[in-house]
């Protein structure tokens, strides 16, 4: 599958991400609107714990009342959002062969996935109750609004050169990549490239916080798709979107490329 071209963006938007977590006495969830003008970039976070009220009031407070170009959540979603129950195809893409240098997303058929596929159902349903979220336009689309999936280590990590350079275990493995990229430059690198001519209110490298950096990484995923530039894996039960083409590196297309080959035609889509 091909895209038709890049989609072009409003001179000014934004873009939602959601980093979905399920504690609901921890606020180990975060949103971040990403937006932009003519002239620069800038975004703003806030974490939430998954209580009803709690969850709703803190992603409508940063949401807004403006227009939504994406929103991505972190979180195993497919069309209709409902229970996925399943290994699903798109995390078999990313961890064979992958799995062994970046880490492997989580199955959404164990215990963790389905606490996060319904922590993520609950969020994404709130963005399409009450937000201006826009239509979809991308190829692998879920809904009739642009809503995608991320998953930030993965996001990450196949846009790092040689991953067996770094010491990353499972616990800050997303917190490394992101850390490594930030200073690479490869993050702004990409932030230019989907933005081109603007500057950034701050540095990336001024996230520190783990769960506001994963909420920002699924800001740039819903940026991605609201391009028209990603990568993506998967198939009818969801799509795990990555970052474009020319951003992924060589080895990491080439083990994509080779786990498409031997699963099904269509599950690789590169715009």
């Amino acid at each position: 599958m091909t895209d038709a071209g890049r989609h072009v963006l409003p001179p000014g938007g934004a873009v939602l991400g959601v980093d979905v977590g399920f504690s609901p006495t921890r606020r180990s969830s975060a949103v971040c609107r990403l937006s932009w003008d003519e002239h620069g970039v800038s975004w703003a976070t806030r974490r939430f714990r998954a209580l009803p009220e709690e969850r709703e009031a803190t992603i409508l407070a940063v949401a807004g009342a403006g227009r939504l170009e994406a929103a991505a959540f972190d979180g195993p979603l497919r069309t209709g959002f409902d229970v996925v129950g399943r290994y699903r195809l798109a995390e078999r893409m990313l961890t064979r062969r992958l799995g062994r240098r970046i880490g492997k997303p989580g199955q959404a058929n164990a215990p963790v996935g389905k606490s996060l596929n319904a922590a993520a159902n609950d969020c994404v349903a709130v963005v399409l109750r009450d937000c201006d979220l826009a239509p979809a336009t991308h190829v692998v689309r879920i809904d009739d609004r642009a809503v995608v999936e991320a998953f930030p280590s993965a996001f990450l990590g196949v846009m790092l050169p040689d991953p067996s350079v770094l010491a990353a275990v499972r616990a800050d493995r997303s917190d490394v990549f992101y850390r490594y990229l930030a200073e690479l430059g490869a993050l702004d690198g990409l932030l230019a490239h989907l933005l081109p001519g603007r500057s950034l209110a701050e540095s990336l490298l001024e996230v520190t916080n783990h769960d506001d950096r994963a909420a920002l990484v699924c800001a740039l995923t819903a940026l991605c798709v609201a391009t028209g530039d990603y990568v993506a894996v998967g198939d009818r039960d969801g799509w795990i979107v990555l970052p474009p083409r020319d951003f992924v590196a060589d080895w990491a297309w080439a083990d994509l490329e080779t786990n498409a080959g031997g699963t099904s035609p269509g599950c690789l889509y590169g715009s």
